[in-house]
């Protein structure tokens, strides 16, 4: 430990402040300081002195008033002195021996903390020397502070108590096994308002788990030519231990068992270990570490919660061949390229054959397959492409699609035009009947779910679900039906795996293979509540190495995926409100605070906020579109005139533009006017456009024969429909989901578009559209997706919270 230089009187120099303790705001230099008067008690010496306080102490007595035995308070607070507090600070000592077994190689270094400069600290040896004196600055009697602290931390830690028999304890040295022991104390310490400084290595424990190393029997081939590739093929397995992501070699291991206690030095760094979860995984492989077992067997293990076979989870896995290669992610690299099959109409990118040959993989393990690619690189294609290879080796039963309604023509035109050769039935109508001389069956979620018990009773080669997010609720109808329904193979489809609630991963992945992530409850408890309500990066790193043999994810933004796709310019369009606006939307407020303050709770409340916020939305709109009440539009919104001017804008240039609103009600507002504004045909696409009149008015629009401008209602438009004859993108109003918002534009922004997009995101300033636009701008991301969370998390917050978000600011309107 490196001693501070002494100083000349009156100039504190070197107080200590390690990079790596949790204390302290970074350095700042000392500066001279004229040396207050001591007392005459200040001065160390016998009697009365520090010696004679210090047996004080340690007898459990206390000469500072109101102390007494009572139990220590809190940092800083009501200790007697109130201007500083001591701490202690653990580090290697001196001439220290790096490998781990010196028996003396740890300092406890005592200090004394300010109130009043808490980034200070000071070393023990200063407070003693009369050069500690311009402490008086900011600490009343500085030593009889630090001997007080020191005392009353010894009855916490009975280890301190042998430094407190020198008159002027400066530090105490320990050995490894008194330094764990330290350790194990320092929560109770530091919750009784003495001061603990740790190495950053041990703020908390390492996690440990098992890992598995897996070779063929037989010499490796390229995957996909491998006749071994299944589940009863035997490999030889290896287990071993892991710190995080690095494996420990066989003289880790040999140090951890040697070790007394879980305080260890591994490859140049001290880690602290959960004793339990150490002598679990050496036992473990103590019992027989390798032999031989089946790839299934070892794919059941490679699992998100151990089995009851398995003291630890398995958190790394290695080796050679295609199953290692599986399980950890490297399979989608390595593959063997399939050549496209013959009858494909269509020249597949280099990334959709990889996604071919992934699939085709797993469909030989029968592994279940997340392809979540994102909007518009061609999911749909990729699983044509695998049901024409497969059926060209030979004849099978028939392949079972669910998807939404909105995208079911989609699915035919896709197959007319990509694999004409396959033969294919749509399920859906009242009168429906299920055909065993086809290829492809294509139905919708509720249709699934009202002939459940007939679709199970069928013998399915595969079923997909396409914009998989439909089942994302697990306990739903949908995804309880789906799960009935036997497949030799499933494949879900989806560009966001996550919209909400990681949950959302957990119910997809049991669909694709049951059980994979273990049961909810614990799904939950690894990974929802640390990744979403704390932000845990190693979870989310966990989350996404278990997650890695089944799901693959491509980005349209990556250009080693694509090369070739225009740009996307987004841009926020700051709108202001009208005199008439910002007075309805005061009265919103005004009146959802009056109730408020009457006291509603629990589902009434959450109620009152919800209906609030979709009238505040209905206000920044337009005020016919709050009120309902017919009258004329023009010149009431400013949201409305920046809509006419952008829209105008596009068209002038011979652009075309979506347009999309969550509210029904307000698109057919908007279709007559934008259409009588611009002089052009304008059509809306919401929830109540039947089938038939869908299709073709996507087939208008992206043919150039029809309007310029398309209307969508965000949730009848906003997935499954390829509108590339677009090239700019406008959300009216915001479903405060950023997924949902992406897959909007998406329809968009997607393979096929030749020019870059360009896409205007409305905000009222001054408004809650503004404060929840940058929240929303803030959203981390959760297993490398985007989330979003709705608007539900805004119920939660306190009425004071509300209103600051709710009120309007003074920016809101230009007069």
């Amino acid at each position: 430990m490196d001693a501070s230089e002494d100083g000349p009187a009156g100039h504190i120099t070197g107080p200590r402040r390690g990079g790596n303790d949790t204390l302290g705001d970074g350095d700042r230099p000392a500066g001279h300081i004229t040396a207050p008067h001591r007392r005459e008690s200040d001065t160390p010496g016998d009697g009365d002195g520090p010696a004679g306080h210090i047996t004080s102490l340690r007898r459990g007595e206390s000469d500072t008033p109101g102390d007494g035995d009572g139990p220590a308070d809190p940092y800083l607070a009501g200790n007697g002195h109130g201007h500083g507090r001591g701490d202690a600070r653990v580090e290697r000592g001196p001439g220290h021996v790096d490998d781990g077994r010196d028996t003396s190689g740890w300092l406890v270094e005592f200090l004394l903390q300010p109130v009043a400069e808490p980034g200070l600290l000071v070393p023990a040896r200063d407070v003693w020397r009369d050069a500690s004196s311009p402490l008086f600055r900011w600490v009343d009697y500085p030593q009889d502070v630090l001997l007080e602290d020191l005392g009353r931390a010894s009855r916490l830690w009975a280890e301190l108590d042998g430094a407190l028999h020198q008159a002027r304890p400066e530090q105490l040295r320990l050995d490894t096994v008194g330094a764990y022991d330290f350790l194990r104390h320092a929560g109770v310490l530091h919750d009784a308002g003495f001061g603990v400084l740790l190495p950053a290595q041990w703020q908390r424990r390492q996690d440990l788990g098992l890992t598995l190393t897996t070779h063929p029997v037989q010499p490796a081939s390229p995957v996909l030519r491998d006749t071994t590739a299944n589940r009863d093929a035997i490999v030889r397995y290896r287990w071993g231990l892991a710190i995080g992501d690095e494996f420990l070699s066989e003289a880790d291991l040999q140090e951890l068992a040697r070790a007394k206690v879980p305080l260890v030095r591994l490859r140049g760094r001290w880690v602290h270990l959960d004793r339990e979860r150490l002598r679990a995984g050496l036992a473990f492989l103590a019992r027989g570490g390798q032999g031989h077992m089946t790839a299934g067997e070892a794919m059941r293990l490679v699992r998100l919660v151990p089995e009851g076979d398995l003291p630890l989870p398995v958190t790394g896995v290695d080796g050679t061949g295609w199953l290692a290669d599986l399980l950890t992610g490297r399979a989608v690299e390595r593959l063997e390229l399939l050549d496209a099959p013959a009858s494909l109409a269509t020249t597949l990118r280099p990334y959709q054959r990889k996604g071919l040959s992934w699939l085709a993989f797993l469909d030989g393990l029968g592994v279940g397959a997340l392809l979540a690619d994102d909007m518009g690189l061609g999911k749909t294609v990729q699983v044509l492409a695998l049901e024409a290879l497969l059926r060209e080796r030979g004849p099978r039963p028939p392949t079972l699609v669910v998807c939404p309604l909105s995208v079911l023509g989609n699915w035919r035109r896709e197959i007319g035009r990509f694999t004409p050769g396959l033969r294919v039935a749509v399920h859906h109508g009242t009168e429906r009947q299920l055909r065993d001389d086809v290829d492809l069956v294509l139905t919708t979620y509720q249709v699934a779910t009202r002939d459940a018990d007939r679709l199970a009773a069928r013998d399915w080669d595969r079923i997909v679900l396409d914009e998989a997010q439909h089942v994302k609720n697990s306990t739903s109808a949908a995804a309880r039906a789906v799960r009935r329904i036997p497949a030799r193979h499933r494949v879900a489809l989806t560009g966001t795996p996550v919209e909400n609630r990681l949950t959302e991963l957990w119910s997809i992945a049991d669909f694709l293979n049951p059980g994979i992530l273990g049961p909810a409850s614990i799904f939950r408890a690894r990974y929802s509540v640390p990744v979403e309500r704390y932000g845990d990066a190693d979870a989310a790193a966990r989350l996404r190495r278990v997650t890695r043999p089944f799901l693959l994810r491509r980005v349209k933004t990556d250009r080693a995926v694509i090369a070739d796709l225009p740009d996307k310019l987004e841009r926020r369009q700051w709108c202001n409100l009208t005199l008439e606006q910002a007075t309805l939307y005061k009265a919103v407020v005004d009146e959802l605070f009056v109730k408020l303050r009457e006291g509603r709770a629990g589902e009434q409340r959450k109620g009152l906020v919800l209906s609030a916020m979709t009238k505040l939305k209905q206000v920044c709109n337009h005020p016919a579109h709050l009120m309902g009440d017919g009258t004329p539009l023009a010149g009431r919104s400013g949201k409305l005139a920046r809509l006419e001017e952008i829209l105008a804008a596009a068209l002038d240039a011979g652009d075309r533009a979506l347009v999309f609103t969550q509210f029904a009600k307000f698109g057919h507002l908007l279709t007559p006017y934008l259409a009588a504004r611009l002089g052009t045909g304008v059509e809306f696409l919401h929830g109540g456009t039947a089938k038939g009149a869908r299709d073709a008015m996507v087939q208008r629009f992206q043919s150039g024969d029809g309007p310029g401008v398309l209307l969508l209602s965000l949730k009848a438009g906003g997935t499954g429909l390829n509108l590339t004859a677009a090239n700019h993108v406008v959300h009216v109003d915001r479903w405060w989901n950023p997924a949902t918002e992406q897959q909007a534009t998406d329809r968009a922004f997607r393979i096929g578009q030749r020019r870059d997009v360009q896409v205007h995101t409305f905000v009222c300033v001054g408004t809650i559209e503004e404060r929840v636009d940058a929240v929303m701008a803030e959203k981390r991301t959760l297993a490398g997706v985007a989330v979003g969370s709705g608007e539900g998390w805004l119920t939660g917050l306190s009425t004071d919270d509300l209103l600051d978000l709710m009120t309007l600011r003074p920016e809101a309107t230009d007069a």
